[in-house]
């Protein structure tokens, strides 16, 4: 069988970005059984309502939903199971010193596949008020009518 080469998302968590300053991003592997893998190739998993957080020096992701594989029978899962994720201990201190500061969290803002295996990238956020959201949305409304402008000069 080929090696699969290259990288493909699968899943992404565009809300986090609309609520969160996203400051810093990590790839991580994640520990998953035979039908997770072939449930999420197939873009069955939601990771909107899902964090990360660390116990007894290992990093864990709440949340996350893989629906139940249709042709895996007795071999599927709890779809709300907790996942862990596979990390240096060198980045889980450093993510330990992160999220010391007050307002951090860890984020998962996207699955996807790397080289053939699952990763998520993991994302340290502060929480966004909600006059910063509004500011964001402004800029991407400036933005977008900047752009327009510049097509329709650049028709003539």
């Amino acid at each position: 069988m080929a090696k699969r080469v290259g990288t493909k998302t699968l899943v992404e968590n565009r809300k986090a970005r609309h609520d969160y300053f996203v400051e810093e991003g990590m790839e991580a592997g994640i520990v998953l059984v035979g039908t997770e893998v072939k449930s999420i190739r197939a873009g069955k998993a939601n990771i909107k309502e899902s964090y990360a957080e660390i116990r007894n020096g290992e990093v864990f992701i709440v949340g996350m939903h893989i629906s139940p594989y249709e042709q895996g029978n007795i071999f599927n899962v709890d779809p709300l199971r907790e996942k862990k994720l596979l990390l240096h201990k060198e980045q889980i201190r450093r993510l330990i010193g992160l999220l010391q500061q007050e307002g951090h969290t860890l984020i998962p803002l996207a699955l996807y596949l790397k080289d053939g295996k699952v990763k998520v990238n993991l994302g340290v956020c502060k929480g966004k008020k909600s006059y910063d959201k509004r500011d964001s949305m402004l800029e991407k409304a400036h933005k977008r009518e900047i752009d327009r402008q510049l097509k329709e000069r650049s028709r003539y």
